[in-house]
């Protein structure tokens, strides 16, 4: 049986599309050039172009090409097209960023925050940003992507407030935060979940489908990735190891929080890990240190058994403030040479992961609104 031939509106559709994403590779572009990096007839790419144009979504620059030869004219996207939403809450605050669908930063908000600032004080930090973007943007602010330090609700978006969590901001609702300043959907997710994205789509991972990363900073977390995939579990709270039972200093079996509170790593008044304090220690050479850091690399170890139970990950990556520390890594190398199952250890590569990955996510999911706007009866 003959399969049927597309439609000629879905065709139209297809070159549009390709067109549209060849533009959001390069500031400008010729209708021959965009022919020779699609592979579409120019007369193809020329009708392609005057329906984007009336569609407005592609504009004539007014600039020419110079020099020998028939003059050609340049086209770009259109300015009014809008730009997303990237943002990340920490416990040091807010940074809030204006993307258009090329990847470029149009402004950018950074908010300070203390560890205890409380749920009124983060949404008022994301609020104003988004809206004082909103205002210097060309166009609308039509999507948003989060990042936040704390669990987030798969269903809703929220954050959840576990018991001893060191942040931030309770039960933070983004989606409703940002209801008024943002015209399309806007995607919350965990930062770890967002810093195992980056690492395996631009650092230490890149090609490596089933990995675990691991956050070790003022507060602990982890993200499973399997077969390329991220997994949230059913209320997206896959890789909240703070209370898996593990060893603490004296192989007492222990929540892995607490072994920092038998450490005396904790700040003062607070769940969270003194970072300075546990930096200086992995940078010292006594014997108190080396029993911190035996201790240290026995939980994490304990963790790290688990993750290899129910994951059965090809490597494990090792990030935040103080997970990369060449003596830590060592140390934790060490210890599990010595268990019945190990797995090769990487440092994190990125600097700033958590944000790179919700960028690159805002920007994927721009460029597929605006590939959308040109023909929105189309199914794709």
């Amino acid at each position: 049986m003959t399969a049927p031939k597309p439609s000629l509106e879905l065709l139209r559709a297809l070159t549009d599309e390709n067109v549209l994403r060849v533009l959001m590779a390069h500031d400008r572009l010729t209708r021959a050039e965009i022919a020779t990096r699609t592979g579409i007839s120019k007369p193809t790419i020329s009708e392609s172009v005057q329906r984007l144009e009336r569609a407005r979504l592609v504009v004539d620059t007014g600039e020419r090409t110079t020099g020998r030869g028939r003059v050609g004219s340049y086209y770009a996207l259109a300015p009014h097209l809008g730009t997303a939403l990237v943002a990340s809450i920490t416990p040091q605050g807010v940074v809030a960023e204006a993307v258009d669908a090329l990847g470029r930063t149009r402004g950018q908000v950074r908010t300070a925050l203390h560890a205890d600032a409380g749920q009124e004080a983060a949404a008022e930090a994301l609020g104003a940003a988004a809206a004082r973007l909103g205002g210097e943007s060309a166009g609308p602010l039509r999507l948003a992507v989060v990042s936040a330090a704390d669990p987030v609700d798969r269903a809703t978006g929220r954050l959840v407030h576990l018991p001893d969590a060191p942040f931030l901001v309770g039960e933070l609702d983004p989606p409703a935060v940002l209801a008024g300043a943002v015209t399309g959907p806007v995607l919350v997710d965990n930062d770890v979940n967002w810093a195992a994205r980056a690492e395996y789509e631009h650092g230490c991972v890149q090609g490596v489908d089933d990995f675990v990363y691991l956050h070790l900073g003022e507060g602990l977390g982890c993200a499973v990735v399997g077969d390329g995939v991220v997994r949230r579990g059913h209320g997206g709270l896959v890789g909240e190891v703070a209370h898996l039972y593990t060893a603490g200093p004296d192989g007492q079996a222990m929540a892995f929080t607490e072994v920092f509170a038998a450490l005396d790593l904790r700040r003062n008044s607070s769940t969270a890990v003194d970072v300075p304090k546990l930096l200086d220690i992995l940078d010292t050479s006594d014997t108190r240190a080396e029993r911190v850091r035996l201790a240290l690399a026995r939980a994490i170890g304990g963790v790290l058994s688990a993750a290899l139970a129910f994951a059965d990950p090809r490597t494990v990556v090792l990030g935040g403030p103080w997970g990369s520390h060449p003596r830590l890594i060592a140390a934790i190398e060490e210890h599990l040479a010595r268990s019945p199952r190990s797995v090769p250890l990487s440092a994190a590569a990125l600097t700033l992961p958590e944000l790179t990955g919700a960028r690159a996510r805002a920007v994927e999911e721009l460029a597929s609104l605006i590939v959308r706007a040109a023909h929105p009866t189309t199914q794709w």
